[in-house]
């Protein structure tokens, strides 16, 4: 069996489980909470991350909040037989195409996509998307909402003991987001901070600074303030074969409209859930999800109908291959091998 095909011991799942609740944790404060010297743990990390089974990232925190700062669509494509495949790895180039699903349904492709604005996307579609030889017809749902958080499934490793450490590093480590402040576009130094993190959200201050360019003061005070303001995302992820939920779908349904709120608040706190949108389209309830096989689709769907009364469900779409996810490129056999940096303000419009 090859280096990349290696399998994720139960060691290795606690130690991403701890990194799942706090991203930032020094390896000597990890140790104190886990067991395994700081070396061991960071020795690990370093093996898991260059085989492509976990990595840490962000994404800017105004892609999980519904910022007006940006307008973010789920797209889906059509695409000419026998194209499929070339299609998807020319979107997975573009930088703020930031999801990218082979699917069965109606549509070959899924793509989650952020631009600055809707003329941006506008843009986007017509000179970009539309253009591609493979794609025969698209159809795109702007986001008007997001509810919950976009997050991955956590993993279920740590011991009760444990899990009460890790998440008192949280209150010293990660600051929790202001409901009243919302994050407008980054500057300049905002957004290279930004673009290092999603390379590897784990990278010291002295690295950031020397990416970024600036003093590691101002890398203290700008990470700060980014935090704070709930402007940036972390996660630590782990390849959807390991994680317990290799199964990704999304689900176009139907809910009044004075009951969409609540309907979207309440999905969300299921634990397949990943993300839920409000979109526009002839359905308004995108519902995202990772599911632990796909014969639990059929029950996810009676989940939500008996979560929500007034819910219906119009379609299901089915992943058959991860090409991208928030930004990170997939080989063929699921794992992780590239980042391609999210600069959903600086992109080209027509790139």
């Amino acid at each position: 069996m090859g280096t990349r095909e290696s399998a994720v011991s139960e060691v290795d799942l606690t130690l991403i489980h701890a990194l799942q609740i706090a991203p930032r944790a020094g390896w000597t404060q990890l140790s104190a909470a886990l067991g395994p010297a700081a070396d061991t743990l960071a020795r690990r990390w370093a093996r898991l991350t260059a085989r492509g089974h976990a990595w840490s990232g962000v994404l800017p925190g105004a892609l999980v909040t519904g910022s007006p700062a940006l307008c973010a669509a789920w797209i889906l494509v059509e695409c000419a037989a026998g194209t499929v495949p070339a299609t998807a790895a020319e979107l997975t180039e573009d930088p703020g195409t930031l999801t990218v699903h082979q699917v069965a349904g109606r549509a070959d492709l899924v793509l989650y996509v952020a631009r600055p604005d809707v003329a941006a996307l506008d843009r986007y579609l017509v000179e970009r998307l539309h253009r591609l030889p493979g794609v025969r017809a698209t159809r795109t749902h702007v986001i008007t909402g997001m509810y919950g958080p976009a997050i991955p499934p956590r993993l279920n490793q740590l011991s009760p003991q444990q899990l009460r450490h890790v998440r008192e590093l949280t209150g010293r480590l990660v600051r929790t987001a202001r409901a009243s402040a919302r994050p407008g576009p980054p500057d300049q130094v905002d957004r290279r901070l930004l673009l290092a993190l999603a390379d590897d959200g784990r990278a010291g201050v002295a690295a950031l600074a020397q990416r970024v360019g600036t003093s590691e003061s101002t890398v203290r005070r700008r990470l700060s303030r980014l935090e704070t303001t709930g402007a940036v995302l972390y996660r630590t992820e782990v390849t959807p074969r390991h994680s317990g939920f290799p199964v990704w779908c999304l689900i176009c349904a139907d809910v009044p409209p004075d009951q969409l709120s609540t309907a979207a608040s309440s999905v969300s706190r299921l634990r397949e859930t990943r993300t839920v949108t409000a979109v526009t389209g002839p359905h308004n309830l995108f519902v995202c999800a990772w599911l632990n096989r796909v014969e639990q689709l059929p029950e996810y769907t009676q989940k939500l109908t008996r979560k929500v009364s007034g819910l219906r469900v119009a379609d299901t779409v089915l992943s058959l291959r991860l090409h991208k996810l928030g930004g990170h490129v997939f080989s063929p056999d699921g794992l992780r091998e590239r980042l391609v940096p999210p600069d959903i303000w600086g992109i080209n419009p027509s790139a």
